[in-house]
């Protein structure tokens, strides 16, 4: 209960300010994560920290809460030990670790730490020992022994050979003149080492994760008598060349050299900053087709572009991703970073064969894959990463592959493959002149789009937008996915085929021999020219056999009374325009007699008054209609607002004469009439 009160103490403390602790002052993230690791292994002692190891290997982390949790690092499940925190150590007979490690020179606390190795080599150079043992100050990152072993066989060899020059610069890089702790490694900072002053760079990642040279801390802030000792997972060497000199002297990026030059990114990527490129090696470029490649590389926005979704805004060490992140591109664009094992993963696959070749203004992972970002791609280009491979067969077998491959500004309207379930249309000329009508004549972006906004086609038809709640339309067919904005043309995932509107509500109903009774009706009525003219209007259309399905009498009746007809029909005629995918659960639709129609949408059946509509989205000019299978009634005796607000004012009237009762019999009589006039205007 204790630790739960603890942990639920810090995470308020987060919450309110990421930089904030238990204990008040501001602390890294190294810091907050090891304050975690302590905290979860409380209740084995004094001291002890919580500490996460993957599961077949050596490699250990102090657990953050999320990870904790899910008991996993880079998709490995993890074993959780418990251990002394760093700067302390176990008393016999003693829970936990009560005592703090006894204060010693750093050449003795690399023993402690765990790097035997670097106090060996140390021992083998003739000045570095005295200088760790005397007086001063100095930090030193010192790989594990581990860290030196792995190194391979020629490198350390050319150490070794020559301890007092080469092994001795090796670990003075390792060094720098001045104790630094680990509130002091800031996010791309660098530290100035003992060899030559040249650079170390430092990494202290959100996730508490701190790199030097791309290398993790093992163990930090190890304190000695004259300065600090981090443990390292690695060794690290100088680091002279930028980002753009590297690409140069590769000879795996030669086109990628090309590429860098035509773009003029090679400023950039020869100055100031902290950037990871993603670099594609030669055969990342050879798996490309030669049209598509050498397309993106004449066109010099399209490869800025390319290029751009290669480069992350900020230097990324391997050994900071633990789990999935997602980081942002020059271009604009999210890439899911991520890891499995010991391979990093690019939106999920593992196509980095060389990680963290440390630059002086980023690091680089070479990757065998080409990511091209949709603002580098023709609409065919587009389509073929989504789920409109049947639509897109359609318009190429349509002869319009040169619109959409081309470099006119257009916006195609692609229905998913779902709407094809049935089998496809020939393509004759209607659906040669209908697939046309599916690219609209500029190059669109959804959040533009408004209500009542146009749209010309390349099919030479006027189509128009309909904003809803929960769904943005054109015509009958309905965004089903956020756009792909390309080099020079939009892909809009719709969920059915687009039907434009062919002339108004009288046209579309006199054209079909299903609604000669009704055009019949509306006639009689004297609401032609109504349906005729401009306007917003969603029409519930009732069959012949809906109107031969009413009792005789009462058909007759209907039809020989003009006034009642009238009102029957503008029943049946909506003041806006809704189509089945601005439906919703249920829409309250006014009609043109004054009561509101309930129109809902349930597995994808529309319907009206809870009565089945027969086929929905007939488009017309000046609005849509809905086909249905009976005529619909107006609600009985139903009071209209006005009445509902007398009804109110009744009410008052009454509440008052009861009041008002108590003092005056005379109104105690008339309180019944008070009542028999709510009653009334009620029902």
């Amino acid at each position: 209960m204790a630790l739960f009160v603890q942990l639920l103490a810090l995470a308020l403390a987060l919450a309110l300010d990421p930089a904030a602790t238990l204990a008040g002052p501001a602390k890294s993230p190294y810091q907050l994560v090891l304050q975690h690791s302590r905290l979860r292994g409380r209740q084995h002692g004094p001291n002890v920290c919580a500490v996460q190891k993957v599961i077949g290997t050596n490699k250990k982390y102090f657990t953050n809460c999320k990870q904790w949790y899910q008991r996993k690092i880079c998709g490995k499940s993890t074993v959780i030990s418990y251990e002394c925190c760093p700067g302390y150590e176990k008393v016999p007979g003693e829970k936990g670790c009560p005592a703090a490690l006894p204060l010693s020179n750093l050449y003795e606390t690399l023993g402690v730490v765990g790097s035997t190795t670097t106090q060996l080599y140390t021992d083998r150079t003739e000045k570095l020992r005295p200088e760790m043992e005397g007086p001063g100050s100095f930090t030193i990152f010192a790989p594990s022994n581990e860290a030196w072993a792995s190194l391979p066989a020629e490198v350390l060899d050319s150490l070794v050979s020559n301890v007092n020059i080469e092994l001795l610069n090796a670990l003075r890089y390792h060094m720098v003149g001045r104790r630094v702790l680990t509130d002091e490694l800031k996010h791309g900072m660098t530290l100035t080492s003992m060899y030559q002053n040249s650079d170390i760079q430092i990494h202290h990642y959100p996730n508490g994760i701190v790199t030097v040279n791309c290398a993790r801390l093992l163990k930090a802030d190890h304190h000695a008598t004259n300065g600090v000792v981090h443990l390292i997972d690695k060794v690290i060497s100088t680091v002279t060349n930028n980002i753009q000199q590297i690409i140069e002297i590769e000879d795996t990026f030669e086109t990628l050299r090309a590429a860098v030059a035509a773009s003029g990114l090679n400023t950039m990527l020869e100055g100031n900053g902290q950037y990871t490129l993603l670099a594609p090696t030669n055969e990342a470029f050879e798996k490309i087709p030669s049209e598509t490649l050498n397309r993106i590389l004449g066109d010099p926005e399209a490869l800025r572009d390319l290029l751009n979704n290669h480069i992350l805004k900020s230097a990324m060490c391997a050994e900071a991703i633990v789990a999935g992140l997602s980081l942002e591109t020059l271009e604009g664009t999210t890439l899911e970073v991520g890891c499995s094992g010991d391979m990093l993963t690019i939106n999920g696959k593992a196509i980095i064969s060389n990680k963290d070749i440390l630059a002086t203004n980023g690091v680089i992972h070479y990757i065998d894959e080409l990511l091209i970002p949709d603002s580098a791609k023709t609409l065919f280009e587009l389509a073929a990463e989504s789920d409109v491979s049947t639509a897109i067969d359609l318009f190429r077998q349509a002869g319009l592959g040169t619109h959409l491959s081309g470099s006119e500004r257009l916006t195609l309207l692609a229905p998913l493959n779902s709407v094809f379930k049935d089998g496809t249309p020939p393509i004759d000329a209607h659906t040669r002149n209908l697939l046309r009508n599916h690219v609209i004549k500029d190059q669109l972006a959804s959040k533009y789009l408004y209500h009542g906004q146009t749209l010309e086609t390349l099919g030479g038809k006027k189509l128009r937008v309909f904003v809803y709640r929960n769904s943005l339309c054109i015509e009958n067919s309905c965004i089903a996915a956020h756009d792909k904005r390309g080099r020079y043309g939009t892909l809009f995932t719709m969920d059915r085929v687009l039907t434009p509107p062919m002339g108004t509500v009288m046209d579309v109903l006199k054209g079909d021999n299903r609604f000669s009774m009704l055009v019949a009706a509306i006639q009689s009525a004297g609401l032609t020219e109504t349906l005729n003219r401009e306007g917003v209007y969603t029409v519930f259309a009732p069959t012949n056999e809906a109107f031969r399905a009413l009792p005789p009498r009462e058909r007759s009746r209907l039809l020989g009374d003009a006034k009642e007809l009238a009102n029957i029909l503008k029943y049946h005629v909506g003041d806006e325009i809704l189509v089945s995918g601005g439906i919703g659960a249920l829409v309250r639709l006014k009609s043109l007699q004054g009561d509101k129609l309930e129109v809902s949408l349930k597995n994808n059946v529309v319907s009206v008054n809870k009565e089945p509509v027969a086929e929905p989205d007939i488009m017309a000019t000046n609005g849509v209609v809905h086909v249905i299978t009976n005529v619909l009634q107006p609600p009985a005796n139903r009071p209209q607002e006005r009445g509902d607000e007398l009804a109110d004012s009744a009410l008052e009237i009454f509440k008052q004469a009861s009041a008002f009762s108590r003092a005056s019999q005379r109104s105690v009589r008339l309180a019944p009439v008070y009542q028999r006039l709510l009653e009334r205007m009620k029902h």
